[in-house]
């Protein structure tokens, strides 16, 4: 079975430059105090958000630096791996859906909730870092009627495929009007 060779090493890579760039792309700009505070108060913000952003004022630039140089370097792994293959799949998931509120973060563990989101969506970061284009189709249900996305990556760039891959699915098992009981 072939994988992008660098599919679980991203998990630790995420993480890298989500806290590396949490202050300066994520939490900075909502965080932004009026010019009469010194900082902002920490009532503007989620637990998450207001972790991410102390994550960041104890970054060093050259741990951004690093860290996207680490992107590069996993970008280019990827590519390679797509000079074989046109198209990669996955599960979309880990596991079924999870009720709202399960990736919630408190004030007492404001990391919980993203953590347990790379746990549940362990695939689909890779290519939202690396710029590959990918989909998540509804191919499968479970007993519960409700749609298991089956996820397909290809080259960068080579979108048309997806697109022509994704016709032929729906074509052969149509999705467009299937809905879960709510």
């Amino acid at each position: 079975m072939a994988a992008p060779p660098t599919l679980f090493a991203l998990v630790a890579l995420r993480a890298r430059i989500t806290f590396m760039i949490a202050r300066d792309r994520g939490a900075q700009p909502c965080l932004r105090p009026p010019a009469s505070a010194l900082f902002p108060p920490r009532r503007w913000s989620e637990p998450l958000t207001w972790a991410l952003y102390e994550m960041g004022n104890r970054r060093r630039a050259a741990d951004y630096l690093l860290a996207i140089q680490d992107l590069q370097r996993v970008s280019r792994q990827v590519a390679r791996f797509f000079v074989e293959y046109d198209v990669w799949l996955s599960p979309t998931l880990a596991e079924p859906p999870l009720p709202l509120g399960s990736f919630d973060s408190t004030d007492d563990n404001p990391m919980q909730g993203i953590f347990r989101a790379a746990q549940f969506v362990p695939f689909t970061p890779i290519f939202n870092a690396t710029g590959q284009p990918a989909m998540s189709v509804p191919l499968h249900w479970n007993r519960d009627n409700v749609p298991i996305g089956v996820q397909f990556a290809g080259r960068f760039g080579d979108e048309a495929t997806l697109f022509r891959l994704a016709a032929q699915l729906e074509q052969a098992r149509p999705w467009a009007d299937r809905w879960p009981a709510l």
